[in-house]
């Protein structure tokens, strides 16, 4: 079986479809994949969108969004990700706010609630210094760099080192409610 893969340019003419119009669609490697986040989802993304946002509050040097669309290059003709929650640190407002289609650029921190780590491998390689990988099942957090991995489980502290300094939210405050 042959699969044809989908440019850029036709993702936005499937989304544009009226039967989409409340639907979340991701083209990961040229292939439309539908998003069915589920009620645990939507309340650790929340949870963490939460923390994130009292940070910038406190510290404005960025901004926090919930499955904002973003692509990694003008050359990638083959992906328009959706992360779970995206970071992007704009202490100077460089990067304005994408009020149509995707972001021109990956977010700095991405965030995926029960991903694979395939998906942090391509956030890493296109532009992301940080990962997230968050599984609800197991109450922890995998933190991925270029460099390193860390498992931080309930009773931790994750930070975002020089991303995000003197971020830190209890692990346990991402899986409340849950």
């Amino acid at each position: 079986m042959i699969v044809q893969l989908v440019t850029v340019d036709e993702f936005e003419q499937f989304l544009a479809l009226p039967e989409n119009a409340d639907r979340l669609f991701e083209l990961i490697d040229g292939e439309i994949v539908e998003k069915m986040p589920t009620e645990e989802h939507g309340i650790v993304a929340a949870n963490i969108v939460t923390w994130l946002n009292m940070y910038f509050f406190n510290h404005p040097i960025g901004r926090v969004a919930v499955e904002a669309r973003h692509r990694p290059s003008a050359d990638d003709k083959h992906n328009d990700r959706l992360p779970d929650v995206s970071v992007v640190i704009d202490p100077d407002s460089s990067k304005p706010v994408t009020r149509q289609g995707a972001a021109p650029f990956l977010p700095d921190i991405c965030v995926e609630i029960k991903s694979p780590d395939d998906t942090a491998a391509f956030y890493l390689a296109n532009g992301a210094k940080m990962v997230w990988l968050v599984y609800p099942e197991q109450k922890l957090v995998e933190v991925l760099t270029h460099d390193a991995r860390e498992l931080i489980g309930e009773a931790g502290m994750i930070t975002a080192g020089e991303l995000l300094p003197e971020f830190s939210a209890p692990v346990s405050g991402f899986f409340r409610g849950v």
